[in-house]
């Protein structure tokens, strides 16, 4: 699908109108405090289901939870902290552990949390590029602690789904990439002799960092048993599009003045992630675009995931980060 389509979608044709009763049900959305994922757990909330909402700090927590209180009063949902800070790997089992001994059940991982251009040479706790630390490491980390609970949810009974959509959600995990039609190096994500992620500047290595979930996404993807009797947990990665929100904290004042003029409010990426975590029409691996509609990624990085006389890239970054994730699981 062209960048062009992209930029200018038509409107979105799934809303929270398109939502059951999800009375019983539970979600994680990290980097909800604010921005596109504080719309999509507002959205979950108002359908009474139980939201964790993930951020780096109680304090940023309970600000989410508050404001979303505030905005609909009348829910009988549930909000919940997931306090991780996603650019210290450390933080996350801790976190994982808390949430699994509250509940039985994880219907969709939304993994939207992000950092785009910090300045330059900004690491991670564990020392890695903090984008790419922040968002693949942390989120392969998420999907390997919170798997189990994942694969749990799809062997449970449950009554009748009201919705189409409710039917239709099963397990699944989001992946949150960006329009990587543009600015993303040949291939999506490029490797060294040592198989490690090469650096670069601006927003190149920010899109490779994106790229980077789509191939994860794919890995998990083709990385579930192949049991016939038993149901895949389904991988959905996603251009949210272009809105006005905090991931443009590090952008120089000029463009942020451009993005505020020309840039959606944040609910129309939420629509984005509402529905490739919820449409029935929806098949595990595939690629979702603003404001929600189903589309492809560049052939470029669709060529990466095929092996070619060896290992391909997108398996080969898979493995740099199970490797780097290991010592945290």
């Amino acid at each position: 699908m062209s960048s062009f389509s992209q930029w200018f979608p038509p409107a979105p044709t799934f809303t929270e109108r398109d939502l059951g009763d999800l009375t019983g049900k539970v979600y994680l959305i990290t980097g909800s405090a604010t921005g596109i994922g504080h719309e999509l757990a507002k959205i979950l909330y108002g359908a009474n289901a139980t939201v964790y909402i993930g951020a780096r700090s109680a304090a940023r927590c309970d600000g989410g939870i508050s404001a979303i209180k505030t905005s609909i009063p009348i829910s009988r949902g549930t909000l919940k902290p997931f306090i991780a800070d996603l650019s210290d790997l450390k933080t996350l089992k801790p976190a994982c552990q808390t949430l699994l001994a509250q509940e039985s059940r994880l219907d969709v991982l939304f993994l939207n949390a992000g950092v785009m251009t910090p300045p330059p040479g900004s690491k991670t706790q564990d020392g890695y590029d903090l984008e790419l630390g922040t968002n693949c490491l942390s989120s392969f980390l998420l999907v390997t602690l919170l798997t189990p609970l994942l694969t749990r949810t799809l062997t449970r009974t449950s009554a009748p789904a009201s919705s189409s959509a409710e039917s239709g959600s099963g397990a699944r995990v989001v992946w949150v990439s960006s329009n990587i039609t543009m600015f993303t190096p040949q291939g999506g994500v490029q490797l060294d002799s040592n198989n490690t992620p090469k650096q670069f500047k601006a927003m190149d290595n920010y899109m490779q960092t994106k790229a980077g979930l789509v191939l994860l996404a794919h890995e998990f993807n083709t990385h579930q048993p192949q049991d016939p009797d038993s149901k895949p947990i389904t991988h959905i990665s996603l251009n949210p599009g272009f809105m006005r929100t905090e991931l443009q904290r590090h952008t120089p004042a000029p463009a942020r003045a451009l993005m505020s003029l020309i840039f959606k409010p944040a609910k129309y990426g939420a629509y984005t992630e509402l529905y490739a975590g919820f449409s029935p029409d929806i098949k595990s691996g595939e690629f979702v675009v603003p404001w929600g509609r189903k589309g492809c990624v560049p052939d470029h990085i669709a060529k990466s995931m095929q092996a070619a006389g060896g290992k391909s890239v997108s398996t080969r970054f898979y493995e740099w980060c199970e490797e780097k994730a290991r010592p945290f699981v």
